[in-house]
This record gives structure tokens, C-alpha cells and sequence, in this order.
């Protein structure tokens, strides 16, 4: 066989992105580069070239990149038993359900895959409690600039505005009203209103924190109407704001929570955990393939541990607030402001609406930031970054600001 010139000129990373171009379905501009290792908070391209990374993932690699204990946890499980009929029990199974239920408000678990699939989950619950509790009722009020999930009762369920006309029809029952507005969540709510389900802190609508008195009177609202509070916990959960679980910091307790994301740490997991007086699924109302599959569950026992025995949460709360004085401190000389969020979970508004350009500006000093609005980037590293991270992150990211048109 023989390699025509341009195979043999082309570098690794050419030919991976030209692969990658026309075999991969499309459905977001990513960098032209090729990620091979990560280690801490750190990632590695093919060319040898280092991040910060400060997305992690989406807030999934809670623990950092390949954290010794997840990797010993995966190849010991992975020894064992990979995977089982979800019809079976298993051991990691029994064990995190058990670790999730001791250490919460909640009393039993539905483990899925996904943040979304954990979310459909919390709807198809919520919806059989209602049509065995409160005479049939079965709407969900959600609220606008949340996000929920991709599939597609998920989308209907998220309050983004330039999804409303995406895959239509939507999947009806969802009623979406102002976030921290409780005066429009008490006029939302009907004698069919089931459950309303909010975030802690609306992560990907731009990091917006629920107002103590809001959620404590969203709380109040549905004792007094019979309305099931879920909790969607997928991004805020497992440390993240500071607490083990966003509820905590408002003095609340849901009825039914969702977690996702940090709870694997880089493997896919997510779970739907439900006090007993709401957990009214029957046989053969809820499953799927990979639900509580041994492999997942290692990770997630592993994970859940870490954080629980090394007080990972307090750890991300006094990390957070490091990173949040160091964000004002450049308010002045950069022109930022309204330095928000809980924990590890913060963003910041820029003086001009070019976050896209600016995360681009931080890609090539070797920084990975996001932008979940224009004027706005937002910052959700793991939860185990040091003081030295943050000012290495800080140093690039006002670099970046101050080099970017």
C-alpha cells in the first residue's frame, strides 16, 4: 500500500480533525483541537499543548482528571462485573443508593445515565403521583432561563427562549413563569399543577441563584397547594455550591431531587432520588438498559466517598470565595461586574458582549472558560482546585480581557 503525499505531510492532529469533519454528526463548533490526557485540572491535545480547565466538563469532573481513586475504582469493578440485567441487584448498586439516602432529605433512588434521563424521570414520577394522589393532575411549572435537559420533554420543560420553536410540537404540560418571582409562580399554580421543579442556582441560563425567601416560599407554596417540589440538583449537587446539596443552604427539603453531572466524575451517571410518600412507580413504570449498572455505580461510590470523607464541599465554598475576591478585585482595571454564584459555580459579566471571543482568546492561552451568555463567562472547575489554580486561571483570563477586542 502506498501513503499518497499528502498522509505523509499531514500531521496527527490534521488528519484526526479531518476525520473528525466527516465522520462526526455536527451540533457545536468546537476548537481545532484534539484532547488526549488530563490529569488534576488539567487536559493535554495531541500537539503536547496544556489547559486550566475551568469548565470541567460541564461541571461533571468533579474530582479532576482521572483522579486516582475513580480510576482504581473502574479497573477494580471493571475485573468484576461490568454489567448485569437491570432486572438483577448488585453490589455497588445497593451500596450508593444506601450512600445517597444516609447523607440526604431523601429516602430511595432511581439511578439513569444521564442528567436528562434523570430529569424525565422526575416528571414520570411526579405525574403518576398525580394521577393517584391529586385527582390526575399532571402539570409541571418550570421556570423561564432554566435548563432541564435535551430530550425532547426536556426541552419543553427548559425556559430557553430560542428553543420554543425548536422540535415542534412540544411535549405539552409545562407552564414556565420569571425566575425569583414568586408572586407569578403562585398565579401559575392550577388544581392540575402536579409538581414545579426548579435549580438551586440556574446554571447554564448564566449562573442566577434562587433568593433564600424565593425558595423557601416555592417550599410554602407547595405544601399549601399539594404541589411536589423537584429539585433539579444535576449541576449544583455533589459539592458544588459549597454544601453537599444545594437545598441545604436554604433551610428546604425537596420531594424529589435529580442529580447528574459531578456525581460520576467523568462517567456517566445520574440519579432520581425521591422521598417514600412519592416514590409510587410500579413494576414495569420506570427502567432502562444501563440503569444501575455495576460499572457506574463503582464510580459513583467512588466519587460519593471522596467528597463525603474529604469534605469536598467545604473545600469548593472556600475556594469559591477566593475566586470570587480575585474576580472583584479586577472589577475596576477590567471593567467586569456582578461577580455571582455559590461555591465553584460563579460567573461574571463583561464590559462587551464578546464572550464567545473571549473564551476563544482564553483557548489559545491555554484556558478553558464558557460563556453561557454574551456579556457573561462563568467558571465551574473541580471542586479539589488549589488557591495556586485560581491565580493561574485569574492571571490568563485578565490577559485575555485586556487583549480582546
Amino acid at each position: 500500500m502506498t501513503m499518497t503525499a499528502q498522509s505523509m505531510t499531514a500531521s496527527p492532529t490534521a488528519e484526526l480533525l479531518r476525520d473528525a469533519e466527516q465522520s462526526l454528526m455536527f451540533i457545536v463548533k468546537r476548537p481545532e483541537a484534539v484532547m488526549v490526557r488530563g490529569k488534576g485540572p488539567y487536559l493535554w491535545d495531541t500537539e503536547g499543548k496544556r489547559y486550566l480547565d475551568f469548565i470541567a466538563g460541564w461541571a461533571v469532573t468533579c474530582l479532576g482528571h482521572c483522579p486516582p481513586v475513580l480510576a482504581r475504582a473502574l479497573a477494580g469493578q471493571a475485573k468484576a462485573l461490568i454489567n448485569a440485567s437491570p432486572a438483577l441487584l448488585n453490589e455497588p448498586m445497593i451500596r450508593l443508593a444506601k450512600l445517597l439516602t444516609d447523607h440526604s432529605c431523601l429516602d430511595k433512588v432511581f439511578f439513569a445515565n444521564s442528567g436528562a434521563e434523570a430529569n424525565e424521570g422526575a416528571v414520570k414520577l411526579a405525574r403518576k403521583w398525580g394521577a393517584l394522589r391529586k385527582d390526575g393532575a399532571y402539570e409541571v411549572i418550570t421556570a423561564w432561563n432554566s435548563f432541564h435537559g435535551r430530550t425532547l420533554a426536556m426541552m419543553s420543560a427548559t425556559g430557553k427562549q430560542h428553543w420554543n420553536t425548536l422540535y415542534e410540537p412540544k411535549v405539552p404540560g409545562f407552564t414556565r413563569v420569571p425566575f425569583n418571582d414568586l408572586g407569578a409562580m403562585k398565579k401559575a399554580i392550577t388544581p392540575k399543577t402536579c409538581a414545579i421543579m426548579l435549580e438551586p442556582v440556574q446554571g447554564e441560563g448564566g449562573v442566577w441563584v434562587a433568593d433564600r425567601a424565593y425558595l423557601r416560599g416555592v417550599r410554602k407554596l407547595c405544601d399549601e397547594h399539594n404541589v411536589l417540589l423537584i429539585l433539579d440538583e444535576i449541576q449544583t449537587g455533589v459539592g458544588r455550591l459549597g454544601t453537599l446539596w444545594g437545598y441545604e443552604q436554604y433551610g428546604i427539603e425537596p420531594d424529589i431531587m435529580t442529580l447528574g453531572k459531578g456525581i460520576g466524575g467523568g462517567f456517566p451517571l445520574a440519579a432520581l432520588l425521591a422521598k417514600d410518600a412519592v416514590s409510587v412507580f410500579e413494576a414495569g413504570d420506570q427502567g432502562g438498559t444501563f440503569c444501575g449498572q455495576p460499572l457506574a455505580m463503582a464510580s459513583g461510590l467512588a466519587v460519593m466517598n471522596e467528597v463525603i470523607g474529604k469534605n469536598i464541599a467545604t473545600k469548593a465554598k472556600n475556594r469559591g470565595n477566593y475566586l470570587r475576591r480575585k474576580l472583584k478585585a479586577l472589577e475596576g482595571e477590567l471593567g467586569l461586574s456582578n461577580v455571582r454564584g455559590k461555591g465553584l459555580l460563579m460567573a461574571v459579566d463583561l464590559p462587551k458582549s464578546n464572550g464567545p471571543d473571549l473564551v476563544t482568546a482564553c483557548f489559545k492561552r491555554g484556558l478553558l472558560i464558557n460563556a453561557p451568555l454574551p456579556n457573561s463567562v462563568r467558571f465551574m472547575p473541580p471542586l479539589n482546585i488549589t488557591a495556586a489554580h485560581v491565580d493561574e486561571m485569574v492571571e490568563l483570563f485578565a490577559d485575555a480581557v485586556r487583549n480582546t477586542p
